[in-house]
């Protein structure tokens, strides 16, 4: 009896003790956001950390986070940690800095071994915010639309789309959670989708949803990327390499691409396309609204993918007759299915629903028959993320399904995060025209092009006329967006976004939306001004001339992530003046542009950072590190180019494709040692994913005066025949034409 009572004393004290343990290890736990979690930190390279808690049960022990569009597919490296509970601190060690996980409250702290702190996150367990320390220098990125360039002392919820109260000035809201911190490091938040920053105190806070709408915007699986680097291209390639390089565009897309609204006749269509090559203004695309958002556009209605027989009544005679006097067409289309999905290829023994993107292709596969060469996909803001990445995915692969190697182009409202590896463009929404909106999109593009994709625009003179829009805001627009990646008018009341417009006493078919708070038509003495036309034909042709350069910098921003619109940070980090600079810019790294952006201005004062510079205009020389006056007319808009520099130069040609036998020019800025990789390739075909292009390395010696010319070591192919070029001199204007054939060659001057 006493044997039986000892052995049920042992079993019950076994009991008790395995029931005070299991709830020990239960709440020993991690516990975040009402959900059992397993921490994990993974080094992505010797610059970026991942940090993860996802889900986890003793019974689910999954390590791997399921990845989203929004990543190149990839394998992870192995993780530094891996905990489900956290009873003490964890030290850990990443590329010479310390890492130390703290878990009341969880927080993670990267050091340097000095003990220095670099950056400390730390995750609430009741919401999932994640504080991280700001530091006091400029906040940059967070996507498309917003205010200022520094987005310090914000609370931003990242709306997607047309927020009221702002988009008439900032554009759409293209929210991504992409923060660079100008004092060496970036955070970007893959998980959940669409959370808040809030940047108005210290800490900063990244915000889950509350309510979340779809499962991708619940706290948990947090999923985020912590980015260290004082260089700032280093930043922007390690970014890169998480959401995708860019896809190469058509070279076409750099040129000038003029957009129609509402069209009275097909005529109208004739017209405008002979009266680009009659006046000689280049131009390369012309854009054809659909019906709907117009009284009459191309097609018969919104989502509708017949030709309107009152504006396109012969589509294939019209579009081949564009084609032949050098003209893309790209088409608008709009109403996609919300749910958007798939991928490329299918297989086709399988019946696919309406809403994976290769049925939703087959709408438009006889639109592409007829020739047409892009496509203008609207709207979209109501799109969840990944279909939003979906649209962007099937203007890339549709059209390469159909025409193998030729690559795509298409425009788009809206996007996310990874879009850019579908060689999508993206302009700012429906601004009005008002001289706050151009001045504002000078950051606004900035952001969008460390954040987003490199390839941005906005509508020259404003989508949505007021009262505000002149002959004088539509050349400085035109000045502005001469310098953006994207080179395009467009908006209601259309004729006056012809570089002829301003001059034709018409103001086109009636657009203007009564009731519409804030628009109305301009003033109609203004329809008789003869300077705008001149000055856009002078900016027409500069963006042509500078084909070459601008080529070469969409190379760079294919394989380093580097945007072709630059803000001052990027190539001066160190400079707190630079850095804080907002309403200026660099184009690439040798051309500084500082649009004019308030009425009547007379003058622009202008921050050139540190070395000599040349006014690109007059030659003057400039010393750098300080603040300038430049004295302005309507024609100028200012440009900077850095001592040393290379820029070459193409002729003037009215379309991207046009044969020339003219030379291209290297013009050498003296005063510095300098080099330039020109980046050459046909122009249209993926064959640049091979390596087939040909890269000419070109460097000035400014002591010796000697300019050396040779194939570059990525050169895989041969140029071919000898070329004539032209070197120019400046401010000397000493000119020098030779031959080169493949070979290295020096020239002294």
């Amino acid at each position: 009896m006493k044997k039986a009572r000892l052995l049920m004393f042992n079993f019950c004290l076994i009991f008790c003790l395995s029931a005070v343990w299991a709830q020990t290890a239960s709440d020993q736990t991690l516990k975040v956001a009402d959900t059992d979690c397993q921490l994990v930190i993974t080094p992505v390279s010797d610059h970026t950390l991942r940090i993860t808690l996802q889900p986890y049960s003793a019974q689910d022990n999954s390590r791997t986070l399921n990845d989203s569009p929004v990543l190149v597919p990839r394998e992870w490296p192995a993780p530094l940690l891996i905990k489900a509970n956290l009873k003490a601190l964890s030290d850990l060690k990443w590329n010479n800095l310390k890492i130390q996980v703290k878990p009341e409250p969880l927080t993670i702290t990267i050091s340097t071994s000095g003990g220095k702190v670099i950056q400390e996150l730390v995750i609430d367990k009741t919401t999932a915010a994640v504080q991280f320390l700001p530091g006091d220098r400029p906040l940059l990125g967070l996507g498309g639309g917003g205010q200022g360039l520094d987005r310090r002392g914000l609370y931003d919820p990242m709306d997607n789309g047309h927020r009221a109260g702002e988009y008439q000035i900032y554009g759409s809201r293209l929210p991504i959670p992409f923060l660079i911190g100008t004092e060496g490091w970036a955070l970007f938040f893959h998980r959940p989708y669409n959370g808040a920053f809030d940047l108005r105190t210290k800490p900063g806070v990244f915000v889950p949803r509350e309510r979340p709408k779809e499962p991708e915007e619940k706290a948990i699986p947090l999923d985020f990327f912590l980015i260290l680097a004082s260089s700032p291209e280093v930043i922007l390639a390690e970014y890169t390499d998480l959401t995708g390089k860019p896809a190469m565009p058509p070279k076409w897309a750099l040129g000038y691409m003029q957009s129609h609204r509402t069209l009275t006749s097909p005529e109208v269509i004739t017209e405008v396309a002979s009266t680009f090559r009659e006046k000689k203004l280049p131009c390369d695309a012309l854009i054809y609204l659909g019906t709907g958002y117009c009284p009459s556009g191309w097609n018969l209605g919104h989502g509708s993918f017949e030709f309107n027989p009152a504006t396109f009544n012969q589509p294939e005679k019209i579009i081949n007759e564009l084609h032949q006097l050098g003209f893309k067409v790209i088409l608008h289309i709009n109403n996609p299915p919300v749910t958007l999905h798939g991928d490329f290829p299918v297989d086709e023994t399988f019946s696919l629903p309406p809403d994976h993107i290769a049925s939703y292709w087959e709408k438009h596969r006889p639109l592409l028959t007829l020739g047409i060469d892009g496509w203008w996909p609207d709207d979209g803001d109501v799109l969840p993320i990944d279909s939003r990445l979906s649209r962007h995915l099937i203007y890339y692969q549709g059209p390469l399904s159909d025409r193998p190697g030729k690559r795509p182009f298409s425009l788009h409202r809206t996007g996310y995060a990874g879009m850019q590896r579908y060689g999508g463009w993206v302009w700012s929404g429906d601004v009005f025209s008002l001289w706050d909106t151009l001045a504002a999109h000078v950051a606004v593009g900035l952001n969008f092009s460390l954040s987003a994709t490199p390839f941005w625009g906005t509508d020259i003179g404003g989508f949505t006329p007021t009262g505000e829009l002149t002959g004088e805001l539509y050349v400085r627009w035109f000045q502005f967006a001469s310098f953006c990646p994207l080179f395009r008018s467009h908006g209601r009341q259309w004729y006056l976004h012809r570089p002829w417009g301003w001059n034709t006493g018409d103001f086109g078919p009636m657009e203007v939306v009564e009731g519409h708070k804030g628009s109305g038509l301009p003033d109609p003495e203004e329809l008789h001004n003869d300077q705008v036309e001149p000055i856009c034909r002078q900016y027409l042709e500069l963006r042509y001339r500078l084909l070459p350069y601008n080529y070469t910098l969409v190379r760079e921003a294919v394989d380093k992530g580097l945007p072709l619109m630059r803000a001052l940070w990027i190539h001066y980090p160190d400079d707190p003046e630079a850095t804080r600079c907002g309403d200026e810019y660099l184009w690439g790294k040798d051309i500084l542009v500082a649009p004019v952006v308030k009425k009547g201005a007379t003058s622009r004062t202008i921050y050139l950072p540190a070395g000599l510079w040349y006014d690109f205009w007059s030659n003057r020389r400039e010393m750098g590190g300080q603040v300038i006056k430049r004295y302005v007319d309507l024609s100028t808009l200012p440009l900077y180019v850095r001592a040393g520099a290379i820029i070459p130069f193409g002729p003037v040609i009215q379309y991207v494709d046009q044969p020339t036998d003219e030379p291209l020019t290297w013009q050498v800025y003296t005063g510095d040692n300098g080099d330039f990789v020109l980046y050459e390739d046909d122009g249209v075909s993926l064959d640049y994913l091979k390596g087939q292009g040909s890269w000419i390395h070109v460097s000035w010696n400014d002591r010796d005066r000697l300019l050396t010319v040779e194939p570059d070591e990525k050169t895989k192919i041969s140029p071919g025949k000898t070329r004539t070029f032209q070197v120019l001199l400046l401010p000397e204007r000493t000119k020098k034409t030779f031959t080169y054939s493949g070979k290295k060659i020096e020239i002294k001057l």
